[in-house]
């Protein structure tokens, strides 16, 4: 029975061990696995707060700026009779987009745009346009814009339909920072909008009211992660029909 025990005990300490082996290796594997997921999340944070806010190089920004023809004479962007210079924004499940009696429409999806395909100023200009929510509760009017090498926008009519501001300032979008306003807007009605841009301030106009004077200086300016497919510039819908026409720009 001796030689029995034995190798019972040596049975025992073998199998001690090689719990002990796999224990170890499956703590092992859970260490790089954790690791690895913590570096994925910090990745992929990474990239959102790149989507959300890009940054350029200052030069390429100023070569983009250089590159526009765009001078201090009111240029048209838009011909009114094809979307030539413009392109169909790729948003998921957009609607349809056509030119119609001097204007673009862009029907209700789940969002709706168009973006200017040529070089435009990044810096010291101003556009302006005409916009009519057609029918539709929520922004008839979002209007993506650069502001040097960031890109903000300028939102008409949203959240519920009424809320009007900047999309983003210091990481707030249009209904939570100084910006926001609601106003009533009326189906079937011509809005005038018209936006300025400088090294200093963002300021903009409905009709002849000013509903933004902001100072931009030391402010960290982006967009929202949906509208990021609006860069640098851009007019979309959310959830709504709108119609846009008479787009201009120029210098100052």
């Amino acid at each position: 029975m001796q030689w029995l025990k034995i190798i019972l005990l040596r049975t025992l300490r073998a199998s001690s061990i090689f719990t002990v082996s796999i224990l170890l290796l499956l703590a092992l594997a859970g260490c790089r696995s954790r690791g690895e997921a913590e570096s994925h999340h910090q990745h992929a944070a990474g990239d959102v707060g790149k989507l959300s806010n890009p940054q350029a190089a200052p030069e390429d920004y100023r070569a983009a700026d250089k590159a526009s023809p765009i001078t201090k004479e009111w240029a048209s962007l838009f011909d009114g009779k094809t979307l030539e210079g413009w392109a169909i924004t790729d948003f998921s499940a957009h609607g349809p987009v056509k030119v119609e009696d001097g204007k673009i429409i862009l029907e209700s999806g789940a969002m709706t745009g168009v973006n200017f395909t040529n070089a435009i100023p990044r810096v010291n200009y101003e556009i302006e346009l005409d916009a009519m929510r057609v029918d539709g509760g929520d922004f008839f009017c979002g209007l993506t814009f650069p502001v040097k090498e960031n890109p903000c926008s300028f939102i008409v009519g949203g959240w519920g339909g009424g809320v009007v501001g900047l999309s983003s300032l210091d990481g707030e979008d249009a209904a939570h920072n100084e910006t926001m306003q609601v106003m009533k807007f009326d189906d079937g009605r011509w809005y005038h909008i018209r936006l300025r841009v400088t090294a200093e301030k963002i300021q903009a106009w409905i009709d002849k009211e000013q509903v933004v004077d902001v100072s931009i200086a030391d402010r960290n300016i982006g967009i929202r992660i949906e509208l990021e497919l609006s860069k640098p510039l851009g007019i979309a819908t959310y959830s709504t029909t709108g119609a846009i026409k008479n787009i201009r720009m120029h210098r100052i």
